[in-house]
């Protein structure tokens, strides 16, 4: 089975080659699927995407005309993939419904820490041999803040219980509550949650149509003064411009992010001296307060190998005819 694998990078092709054990045929392409590099595809049977490729209507006819039956996705999101028009191809297609949940709660505490203790300042100040403790520098003890973690599904109780082993206090909200959780949190309602927290991390899924723009004017109103907001779930959750007025009112102390709705025209590029777009970069120049990671909350050895290991296994549930539990 000859497989084409895109937007692998580097120090990941070592782990396609380790991980595959059904012994398929693999060509590692570094860049992401577009327009330009689809023709590679020639001669495959089956394609693997992350995200941000470029899997729209015309390229899956592409793919189809060149002999594709399979479609990857080594991602649990999948809206780069036109879904209607694979159908309508025939193509089977399957995404990993979940990695390490460490992963990106890892991330989550990383952003807390460095806003609480304003770890990047500090060090951008000391490179330039600059040693003054000032007054921006003092900072309170993360045990002591409550935080508020919306979504509690398996990345947001891990990201609960990695804040809890620092002794903070966890509030949570979710529409669906998950018993295992309240031995970590407690539950309570959106309204008391943002009215309590002093850090609130946000680890739900986007639906279209249902929480866009989430985190908007209303809902940063309600929050305290001087809140850290994080997100590493989907871009289509944050308001910029409202975050943007939250920032230059000092209502949001600090705000990370590793998502953006329209990524995909910045992210895993080079844009020094190039221009993006506009409220992003001025969202990006309100750093240190601000902290902008371009979306790595994945980019792990055990989030990696979850997503290599669970693609190869339903690639080869498609070939033997067996049923995928992750076909779409």
């Amino acid at each position: 089975m000859k497989l084409i694998c895109y937007g692998v990078r580097k120090v990941e092709k070592d782990f396609f080659l380790k991980l595959n054990k059904f012994e398929y045929e693999l060509t590692l392409v570094e860049e992401l699927l577009n327009d330009e590099n689809i023709d590679l595809i020639e001669g495959h049977e089956a394609v693997m995407l992350r995200a941000n490729c470029i899997a729209n209507e015309t390229n899956l006819k592409k793919m189809k005309n060149y002999g594709v039956k399979y479609l990857l996705t080594r991602t649990v999101g999948y809206n780069h993939i036109d879904l209607g028009a694979a159908k309508e191809l025939e193509l089977k297609v399957a995404r990993v419904p979940g990695y390490s949940p460490n992963a990106i709660g890892e991330l989550a505490i990383t952003f807390a820490m460095n806003l609480v203790r304003k770890g990047s300042y500090m060090v951008d100040r000391t490179k330039n041999k600059n040693f003054i403790v000032d007054e921006y520098m003092f900072s309170r003890e993360i045990r002591n803040l409550v935080v508020g973690v919306v979504g509690t599904g398996k990345i947001g109780l891990t990201t609960a219980k990695l804040f809890k082993g620092l002794g903070s206090q966890i509030l949570a909200y979710d529409i669906y509550e998950n018993k295992e959780a309240k031995s970590v949190l407690e539950y309570v309602s959106m309204d008391e949650l943002v009215k309590k927290s002093d850090i609130i991390t946000f680890h739900c899924p986007y639906i279209k149509g249902e929480n866009d723009n989430f985190i908007n004017d209303e809902l940063i109103s309600k929050m305290k003064n001087n809140v850290i907001i994080i997100n590493t779930a989907r871009g289509e959750l944050q308001d910029i411009e409202a975050i943007l007025r939250g920032l230059e009112s000092k209502k949001i102390g600090g705000y990370a992010t590793d998502v953006f709705s329209n990524e995909k025209e910045f992210f895993f590029k080079n844009m020094e001296k190039k221009e993006i777009d506009p409220m992003v970069e001025k969202l990006i120049s309100f750093y240190p307060r601000v902290l902008v990671t371009p979306h790595i909350g994945s980019y792990t050895d055990e989030a990696l190998t979850n997503m290599i290991e669970i693609s190869y296994e339903n690639l080869n549930d498609f070939i033997k005819g067996n049923n995928c539990e992750n076909k779409l």
